[in-house]
């Protein structure tokens, strides 16, 4: 019995690696496949590769624009070399750049992959601040407070349904699922995010977000990082897997296949089972769960932080840049910036990866001129 349950907990500790800080980054796992690399040595931004936002999310922004994502030079690792730098523009900016509606102030600028992502690691060498000031910049140049610098990942598709059933399952809309109603409408929103991370909520850069979401389902998770904030570049790593859970009650009767996965469309069955993920057919009246297992976070090779909850499956797009939302605090200076000297990512097709859900590019909702679009 005693051996049992040791082999137990070596299976365990195996299967669920604990949130343990502070452990090496461990080697790249066989198999693992580079699909995307960037330095920006070509010295402009690789439209086959990325796009640029201008939109405009949450309260107290203005939203992010392209004109503020450029490539320019700075020393990394004693050599000067291009860089992609993401301008944000605080409470006194007053220059030409506009963003929702005109407005010139606490307007920030994101890049975006053209590729979808999934299990694998990503590798951002990064830099927020800087360790000199500058003329209208904050006045602690390592922390721009009143900004938002973020690395993430993110998915999205709304399902929209027949609204006199919004109650029911709806097998010629298969992925709408009554058990998440986005904004009291016959509708759901897929949402597929991983943060790592969010800098500067209410000013506090050392303190960061760790966020998963998860269709409706939202963790939010700090750590100290303080070692991030010196002014200097710094390598962020992020490992993401999925796998697949048997789910053994499951009968055939009880889903519906679409777009290559399959769809409960049973509302005997616990939502908080699956949380909207599809699953996988291994046979008659046999499924798995395609589901997200963990996320593990890395800074210059050291563990700072982890995820284990909500952790999501399905694809999504990398995603790099700042902005200003009204829970970053005031923004008392004109100018600030975050700096990515290169990027690298690794998929490592985790079983549990849900590819092609989400696809295409998340649109534009203003136009240059900072009026929305309809």
């Amino acid at each position: 019995m005693l051996v049992r349950a040791m082999l137990l907990l070596i299976v365990t500790a195996v299967l669920c690696p604990p949130l343990t800080i502070g452990q090496e980054l461990p080697p790249l796992p066989s198999g693992a496949k580079v699909t995307l690399e960037e330095d920006w040595s070509s010295s402009k931004i690789d439209e086959k590769k990325w796009y640029v936002y201008r939109k405009k999310w949450g309260n107290g922004n203005h939203g992010v624009v392209p004109e503020n994502v450029t490539i320019g030079k700075d020393v990394v690792g004693g050599k000067q070399k291009n860089v992609l730098v993401c301008t944000a523009h605080g409470d006194q900016y007053d220059g030409e750049v506009i963003g929702w509606w005109g407005n010139k102030t606490r307007v920030g600028g994101v890049i975006v992959s053209q590729q979808y992502f999934a299990s694998g690691r990503f590798e951002v060498v990064m830099k927020i601040g800087s360790q000199e000031k500058h003329p209208g910049g904050p006045a602690d140049p390592m922390r721009p407070k009143g900004c938002i610098p973020a690395l993430w990942t993110y998915g999205y598709r709304w399902v929209e349904a027949d609204k006199s059933r919004q109650g029911e399952f709806q097998a010629e809309t298969p992925m709408y699922n009554p058990h998440m109603p986005a904004y009291g409408l016959a509708a759901n929103e897929y949402w597929s995010e991983l943060d790592f991370p969010e800098f500067g909520k209410a000013g506090n850069f050392e303190n960061s977000m760790y966020n998963t979401f998860l269709q409706n389902r939202h963790d939010n998770r700090f750590f100290q990082i303080p070692r991030a904030i010196d002014g200097s570049y710094h390598t962020f790593v992020t490992e993401w897997r999925t796998h697949l859970r048997p789910m053994p009650a499951i009968r055939d009767a009880q889903v519906i296949e679409s777009e290559g996965y399959y769809w409960i469309q049973d509302k005997s069955v616990p939502f908080a089972d699956y949380l909207g993920n599809p699953l996988k057919k291994l046979g008659d009246n046999k499924y798995a769960l395609y589901e997200g297992k963990i996320a593990m976070h890395y800074i210059d090779g050291k563990k700072v932080a982890g995820n284990d909850k909500w952790v999501p499956a399905m694809s999504a797009q990398l995603n790099m840049g700042v902005w200003l939302p009204d829970w970053a605090g005031p923004a008392d200076w004109k100018t600030a910036s975050m700096k990515i000297a290169s990027v690298k990512v690794w998929q490592y097709g985790d079983e549990g990866d849900v590819i092609g859900v989400m696809k295409g590019r998340n649109p534009d909702n203003f136009v240059q001129d900072g009026k929305p679009i309809d």
